[in-house]
């Protein structure tokens, strides 16, 4: 019970043990793993069941990345940490554990159902993927998460976990250094007295809220995923690496990466003014034959992330940075089309005029069209019927594209049992975990999800089994967080003027896609970072036209206050002297040159290797300002296991105090 506006008010309260946020693979595969270990009290809550981007995202053949077991090539948990971590700014000891526990991961899936094509003996064969050294990649077509997904949610329902839906988590609570449960909104109660809040209290809290989606203008994220990591940075949650995510180029009118074998078949690339007229084919005056420009953009297939490092030279990330001039710069739409060959700067398109790497893989494809839509279908028909099932077809109309935000490699901080580095019985699974570096495998992703989740439930099953919370103690606390969001939602319901929801969220995701998208500068940082500011604490100007968008409208306070945070991640890379990594660029006129015919003003600087044996560390400071600070790598490990202490260690729990 609450007083409030002259009277006392109930605030329903709701307390488990284990409480399980979002409902993408990383959170399904936690709350499945926990009950098969013995943990009854569980619920999930989430937003949106079938939400989210592991159900609904994925590319033109999606990857699993996991230990190489069924080839000639010999593999390790070792070898695979070594991998996971050469890309820079990752722990040593949290790559061994991905890469330790990726076959259990994996196999697990497959138990459940998850239809993984394996050969005549039984093997998982595999691929080479993006900073891969070995074959590790599997798939099992454009919706590899999606399948999991839906394996996992299955098994969900076959242990009877109870599943709350249109549940929207406002605030990670907590109580000094420990999560005690959530605040949220049951999107279907806004008409009562306390607008939908409601108090979830738990022992544990599992937070699988995906990848900062909502942020960005230009995002490939589904629509409907928008993100949650806001809700621990105002906890005071450790975050890592904010800098780090991945750029490429994708559909916008359905969300879609354009990498593997969209860009292999050498679609023709194109832009036109804003009504489809004035056709150039614009990238053809930047490369000097048209075997570089067909090169180029195969080559997109298999670095389909920007790359700052593939720009020069007529590298295949030019091509990002040009589309990116045509639509943000000149403000032109850029299409791909799958019914015409490139248009290069002198001679016409021909398949016998490549170079041996791509003829060898259309060859080996038996790929032998006369346009890339033909060539497209002999190598993966299912990536066209992808399109069409969305009402797109790729035999009739060309993709209108823009460079789009993919993934965070950054996210909160936690430890090798994907606990919160700083607030205990917190752990953060699936993508809004930082644990990956400036460079990853493609489709470690997906393992480090499943990994997470598992290594997340054996430390709450073996550790945090016993119920701790009091909740009587616990009252005022987080009654007080109560009636700060009571007075949020007031003011918001009591604004006549001002901008609309909408308005407001433009307006940040504007500001992302510039200054926080894959082309920097710490100048735009700085201006971008104070913009951010002042929109979070003018979030009571949003004018709602009804109750129904007060979750429209908290969830934008929540990622302007995200923004915050990244932005301020960015500033300060730049002020220490950061260059171009990873999947982003940052501009230098003094810098390296990006093309003969580009301005100094797409000069770029050089990354500063340095940097990249350290990660950026950024928490609340108790005077509310934004503290960093750049904290070692942690080398891999390099113990010897012996088996009896090791048995000891295990039957004691001991192994369990590792951080």
């Amino acid at each position: 019970m609450l007083p409030w506006g002259g009277k006392t008010i109930a605030v329903p309260v709701n307390r488990s043990h284990t409480l399980v946020v979002g409902s993408g693979a990383a959170s399904l595969c936690c709350a499945e793993r926990l009950r098969r270990q013995g943990v009854e009290d569980l619920i999930i809550i989430t937003d949106n069941f079938l939400g989210g981007t592991s159900r609904n995202t994925g590319s033109d053949k999606q990857t699993y990345y996991k230990l190489a077991d069924a080839g000639h090539a010999p593999d390790s948990p070792y070898a695979m940490a070594q991998s996971l971590a050469a890309g820079g700014c990752m722990h040593g000891d949290i790559a061994l554990v991905e890469a330790q526990n990726s076959l259990n991961s994996f196999y697990h899936l497959v138990s459940l159902g998850v239809d993984f094509p394996h050969n005549p003996y039984g093997g998982y064969t595999g691929y080479k993927t993006d900073h891969d050294p070995l074959t590790r990649g599997v798939s099992l077509g454009p919706y590899t998460s999606k399948a999991m997904t839906e394996a996992l949610a299955k098994e969900v329902e076959r242990l009877d976990i109870p599943v709350l839906d249109h549940r929207e988590v406002l605030l990670v609570l907590t109580d000094e250094d420990r999560a005690v449960g959530v605040l949220a909104l049951n999107k279907r109660n806004l008409d009562n007295e306390v607008f939908g809040l409601e108090i979830y209290l738990a022992d544990n809290t599992v937070l699988g809220v995906g990848g900062p989606g909502g942020l960005y203008e230009t995002s490939v994220y589904p629509s409907m995923h928008r993100g949650g990591i806001g809700m621990a940075l105002e906890a005071g949650a450790e975050a890592v690496n904010l800098t780090e995510s991945q750029f490429g180029i994708a559909s916008v009118k359905f969300r879609w990466n354009l990498s593997g074998s969209y860009q292999q078949v050498m679609p023709c690339y194109y832009s036109t003014d804003g009504e489809g007229n004035d056709r150039q084919f614009f990238l053809s005056q930047y490369f000097d034959s048209m075997q570089s420009l067909c090169h180029a953009i195969f080559l997109k297939g298999y670095q389909w992330p920007f790359d700052p490092q593939k720009i020069q030279n007529q590298g295949s990330s030019l091509i990002d940075l040009l589309v990116y001039i045509e639509r943000e710069i000149k403000g032109r739409r850029v299409f791909m089309d799958f019914r015409i060959n490139p248009e290069g700067p002198k001679e016409s398109f021909s398949l016998k005029d490549q170079n041996s790497e791509v003829q060898e893989y259309l060859q080996s494809s038996r790929a032998d069209g006369d346009t890339p839509i033909e060539r497209l279908r002999q190598i993966n028909e299912p990536a066209i019927l992808l399109y069409k099932d969305h009402g797109i077809d790729l035999t009739s109309e060309a993709l209108e594209i823009a460079v789009c935000a993919q993934h965070n490699n950054g996210g909160l901080s936690g430890d090798i049992w994907w606990e919160s580095t700083n607030i205990k019985r917190l752990f953060p699974v699936g993508e809004v975990n930082g644990t990956h570096g400036i460079y990853r495998p493609g489709g470690s992703a997906l393992n480090s999800g499943q990994v997470g989740a598992l290594r997340a439930s054996i430390k709450i099953a073996r550790s945090y089994r016993e119920p701790v919370l009091d909740e009587e103690a616990l009252r005022e606390g987080v009654l007080l967080k109560v009636k700060q969001w009571l007075e949020r939602i007031e003011a918001l319901m009591n604004n006549s003027t001002g901008i609309d929801v909408f308005q407001y969220r433009r307006e940040f995701q504007k500001r992302m896609t510039l200054a926080g998208g894959f082309v920097r500068s710490l100048d735009s940082a700085k201006k971008a970072e104070a913009e951010a500011k002042e929109q979070v604490n003018s979030f009571t100007t949003q004018k709602l036209l009804n109750r129904e968008q007060i979750p429209f409208a908290l969830k934008n306070r929540q990622l302007a206050l995200a923004q915050v945070y990244y932005l301020s991640a960015i500033r300060h890379y730049l002020e220490e002297k950061g260059g171009s990594r990873g999947s982003f660029l940052v501009l230098d006129k003094s810098g390296s040159e990006s093309h003969p015919l580009l301005s100094s003003s797409w000069n770029f600087k050089e990354s500063n290797t340095d940097l990249n044996q350290y990660i950026q560390v950024l928490k609340n400071s108790s005077s509310g300002d934004i503290e960093f600070q750049f904290v070692p790598c942690r080398a891999l490990p390099s113990e010897e296991f012996w088996f009896e202490t090791m048995w000891k260690d295990y039957r004691e729990n001991a192994y369990l105090k590792a951080k």
